[in-house]
């Protein structure tokens, strides 16, 4: 039995339209320190994670542990306030299931936005980066075990995992704001340590740009749910192996935290034209 199945998603969404019946269009994950996106949300409803059935609980330092359910710039919005992650002990069906929700809340399109690891020469840290595509390196799919029809088919397409027309309309956003936006090639690991430099030269070959803990989990289960997809990183630690330096978590959370404002400039512009 899916622990986190049609009953378990039930009850979750029946835990939250006790409190509002607002149905978002969009929904939005955010990730290592990237909570300032919540202060342009007019909210209408604040729900700890530990309040709705079935979700898990953030253990990661600058993840709120809340879902935010209001508007930004005029659009109904479910905003995941931290996420959850593989090393947390979290199976992937639990990692997934609040984007199950926020699809049977109403929510058709996911904004995703996660800290990274840069593993491209020519860009820099505190960059902004367009997700293009991903690899999974998870040695698991939150798609495993029983396949519920009404929440989408048995083998869902990946071809476009990252919406074409939601990409253009992020590059057209960032062009007219002045902000420099990269893309690239999400590659999602379980961690929780960080790679080694023979790791780093592997993922690089393979065509990555960015290494991250995260996102791919949410992005398979929102595309199974016929959600169109936008993914965002910011680059808080240059991982290019010839020139290697330890990682410090204090570091990786203040270059997301510089990085932000642009973040949440772009992000608010293009969910004006979602």
């Amino acid at each position: 039995m899916n622990r986190w199945g049609e009953e378990a998603l039930a009850r979750a969404v029946e835990r939250i339209r006790a409190e509002t019946s607002l149905s978002p269009e969009l929904g939005v994950v955010l990730g290592t320190g990237l909570g300032a996106l919540t202060e342009r949300i007019t909210v209408e409803v604040e729900l700890l994670y530990g309040e709705i059935p079935g979700f898990p609980e953030s253990t990661v330092q600058s993840h709120a542990g809340r879902l935010l359910l209001g508007r930004i710039e005029g659009r109904p919005i479910a905003v995941l306030d931290g996420r959850f992650h593989a090393y947390e002990g979290y199976p992937q069906a639990q990692i997934g299931f609040p984007i199950r929700t926020l699809r049977a809340l109403g929510a058709v399109a996911l904004v995703v936005t996660a800290a990274s690891g840069g593993m491209h020469p020519l860009w820099a840290s505190g960059d902004l980066v367009l997700i293009s595509d991903h690899i999974n390196l998870m040695g698991d799919n939150p798609l495993i075990g029983p396949n519920v029809d009404g929440q989408g088919p048995r083998f869902p397409d990946m071809s476009e995992a990252y919406d074409l027309d939601l990409r253009a309309v992020a590059a057209e956003e960032a062009l007219r704001l002045g902000i420099t936006l990269r893309e690239g090639v999400y590659v999602a690991v379980t961690g929780p340590n960080l790679e080694t430099a023979a790791e780093y030269r592997m993922l690089r070959a393979m065509g990555a740009d960015v290494v991250g803990m995260s996102t791919v989990p949410e992005v398979i289960v929102a595309n199974h749910a016929g959600m169109r997809v936008l993914g965002f990183a910011i680059i808080t630690d240059m991982c290019l192996p010839d020139a290697l330096e330890p990682a410090d978590v204090e570091m990786i959370i203040a270059t997301a935290g510089a990085a932000e404002p642009r973040l949440t400039e772009l992000v608010g512009a293009v969910i004006a034209r979602i």
